[in-house]
């Protein structure tokens, strides 16, 4: 009996240790995303972004432009390596392909904006970061303003003692001016591993979807009311592995994905339990 009551005492006096812990790890599964269809795309490693018309696949310092009706492709970008070390996502703004690119994995990280032509594929013009926050991994604009992710590194593309728990969302001005920036909620970051998140985008409604480089993960954030840290809200399961992603320009809740490994651009549909 005594043995049973120093127990209890013991996990009274842990309960408060452990109930903030179990409260952070809790995250709801908002549901999943169901492959609509597949399409191959040679230069699919990095990520992808639309157009009503066309499918972009970006690998590095590559660009495949594809029919989204017939998935061939019907335009090709490619630059100098040495220069266009590593872009790793894209999106469409107008008539012009917005691309977050970096040096990664060199050091010392630097990271920026570049733009092309959807029409011609042709480069147009650059904004350069230089280094000091990590590497840029994607740039979104939403809401009068561009949110932008420098992601950090554990180990090989890292500059100790950075680690990927410096990943940080900024929103800049139109000039690019930083505003505001913030970090990714603990357990986003846990999921992360040793390397940080790959793609995100605004969605409709007024949250913020983000992926990381390895997990099946889509994970949905919010601004916080108070503080530095973005909240979690919750997740959803994908049918490939991270990377950089885009909403679909025409469908409402559709996604394009790459799976990577096999070279292929992904529709999905997310949906709810």
């Amino acid at each position: 009996m005594k043995t049973f009551f120093y127990s209890l005492f013991a996990l009274m006096l842990a309960a408060p240790v452990l109930a903030p812990a179990l409260c952070r790890a809790a995250s709801p599964t908002l549901g999943d995303a169901k492959i609509v269809r597949v399409i191959s795309a040679h230069e699919a490693t990095q990520g992808v972004a639309n157009d009503p018309q066309f499918l972009y696949a970006i690998e590095n310092s590559t660009i495949g432009k594809y029919d989204r009706k017939t998935g061939e492709r019907v335009g090709l970008w490619s630059g100098d390596p040495a220069v266009f070390i590593h872009i790793n996502s894209c999106e469409t703004h107008g008539t012009e392909l917005v691309c977050a690119m970096s040096n990664y994995p060199n050091v010392p990280m630097w990271s920026s904006v570049e733009w092309f032509d959807t029409k011609t594929m042709r480069h147009l013009r650059s904004h350069s970061f230089g280094p000091g926050r990590g590497s840029l991994t994607w740039v979104d604009w939403h809401d009068g303003s561009w949110w932008t992710c420098f992601a950090n590194y554990d180990g090989d593309g890292g500059e100790p003692p950075r680690d990927h728990r410096s990943t940080l969302l900024v929103r800049m001005d139109s000039h690019f001016i930083p505003l505001q920036q913030w970090f990714f909620p603990e357990d986003v970051l846990q999921s992360f591993g040793h390397h940080s998140a790959s793609g995100g985008h605004w969605g409709k409604d007024g949250r913020l979807y983000v992926t990381g480089h390895d997990a099946p993960e889509l994970y949905v954030l919010t601004l916080p009311e108070a503080g530095g840290r973005l909240v979690h809200v919750g997740t959803y399961t994908l049918p490939t592995h991270g990377q950089a992603f885009d909403w679909d320009a025409i469908s409402d809740n559709h996604l394009w994905t790459i799976d990577r490994k096999k070279t292929t651009l992904v529709e999905s549909t997310l949906t709810t339990p």
